[in-house]
């Protein structure tokens, strides 16, 4: 199985939660427009000033993903 990278994006502010939930609808129309293997994105708030957008890529995918949308960090993701 492939391993998975969890691509994250990171917004601070009083808009943070706003910002990354729009910031997920263009991950989602790049998935699309990509055709990448999976489509897991997803929106977290860790604070009222702090929220995170994230895509899920294979490893395969990740160096082109990353050139493209140069997320401000990733993770090694589980399922």
């Amino acid at each position: 199985m492939e391993k998975k990278l969890r691509l994250i994006w990171d917004f601070r502010g009083p808009d943070a939660q706003k910002t990354a939930e729009h910031h997920e609808i263009h991950l989602k129309e790049f998935i699309q427009a990509e055709k990448l293997m999976n489509n897991i994105t997803g929106v977290e708030t860790i604070s009222e000033m702090y929220s995170v957008a994230y895509l899920v890529v294979d490893e395969n995918e990740m160096i082109a993903v990353r050139d493209a949308l140069k997320p401000h960090r990733g993770e090694w993701y589980e399922n």
